[in-house]
């Protein structure tokens, strides 16, 4: 009898961690096993080398909506997850990632003749975000919505959010709407969200970043980047004056260039004007191709769409708590910059590898 009770003690504490209720604080299993799981949404070449995740099994797959996005739902002991895919080959799901103008981070969108959804991501009314992967959001959100309440129902009150690429970037949206419905009491407030943002681009600008910071801080959000990975560093930030605190030193300029004696009234005033129209023309040209035009081609796909008002503002900004992976030299020896092969950094394999050498 002894035996037994000790082999039964023995086998509880080997339990991995992830199996029990979650616990702040970045978790080196939790995020192998993550990646392991949503490796399996591609076929047996995208996962080659990944083994299989024996914690994660899918219960639930999404049909695919909005701009080709789709989710999984997976259970496990004490929690389940909330699985976000990233961009696929075709067409229409790389348009949600080149829609890249900023709007608010808090408004409506109109996703067809007959549906708008209300999104909100920040309070702040600084905030902005990428305009592509909101919509994305927007589609998603009617779906997970509904699954979180059913795993509330059966008892469940802990969710990690997890995206790799594209599905990195919305799933920073997903944890920001779903936080804004505990605060409206639409979802209650006992739930814990935990989300592991992997390989993630630049979701929106530094307003909306302190605002979600601020509310997942102590813990509760990681961003995962191989710092030798390009997709971190996209979309392309452009910072003009109007892109800080409402206190700044740039924003009456030209009034105090007017106290000065006229040489340097004139002097500074050119200055002035070449360091920052420059800028103020470049993120009118980003809205032009990469929001107007692009919008041309989503509304086709998705009749009744409409393509809303931008934030005035490219200024985008890494977002989240920071977990680097930095290559080493073996790194490189079985995984060597190749111009040829642009996701040679990005891909899943090279975040396992670099994943499974952090410390414990």
């Amino acid at each position: 009898m002894l035996k037994k009770i000790l082999l039964l003690l023995c086998l509880f504490l080997a339990l991995p961690t992830f199996s029990q209720k979650l616990k702040p604080g970045f978790d080196k299993q939790e995020y192998i096993e993550l990646l392991k799981a949503f490796s399996r949404w591609g076929d047996s070449i995208f996962y080659k080398g990944i083994p299989e995740s024996k914690i994660y099994k899918t219960k639930y797959r999404s049909e695919e909506m909005g701009l080709l996005n789709q989710w999984e739902l997976y259970e496990t002991q004490g929690h389940s997850v909330i699985c976000i895919r990233g961009t696929t080959k075709e067409q229409m799901s790389w348009f949600a990632n080149f829609y890249a103008a900023m709007i608010p981070a808090q408004g409506q969108l109109q996703l067809n003749d007959s549906t708008a959804f209300d999104y909100h991501f920040a309070d702040d009314p600084k905030a902005a975000v990428h305009v592509g992967w909101t919509l994305s959001t927007c589609f998603l959100m009617r779906d997970i919505l509904p699954k979180v309440q059913q795993q509330y129902e059966k008892g469940v009150r802990d969710f990690i959010i997890f995206g790799h690429s594209q599905g990195a970037a919305i799933s920073y949206f997903v944890t920001a709407q779903l936080k804004h419905y505990q605060k409206t009491g639409i979802l209650p407030n006992d739930i814990h969200f935990k989300t592991y943002c992997s390989a993630a681009p630049k979701p929106g600008n530094l307003y909306f970043a302190y605002d979600y910071e601020a509310s997942t801080q102590m813990g509760w959000s990681f961003s995962v980047v191989n710092s030798a990975d390009w997709v971190p560093e996209v979309p392309i930030s452009i910072q003009q004056v109007n892109d800080f605190n409402t206190t700044n030193p740039f924003k009456d300029a030209r009034k105090k260039f007017r106290k000065m004696p006229f040489p340097q009234q004139q002097l500074m005033g050119f200055m002035h004007t070449q360091l920052t129209k420059h800028n103020r023309k470049a993120v009118k040209r980003y809205q032009f191709f990469l929001g107007k035009i692009v919008s041309k081609m989503i509304e086709k796909k998705l009749p009744g769409f409409k393509n809303p008002e931008y934030y005035n503002s490219n200024h985008y900004v890494r977002t989240g708590n920071m977990v680097i992976l930095k290559p080493d030299e073996n790194y490189y020896k079985e995984f060597p910059d190749n111009d040829e092969t642009l996701f040679v950094h990005h891909n899943l394999l090279p975040y396992l590898t670099l994943a499974q050498k952090l410390p414990d």
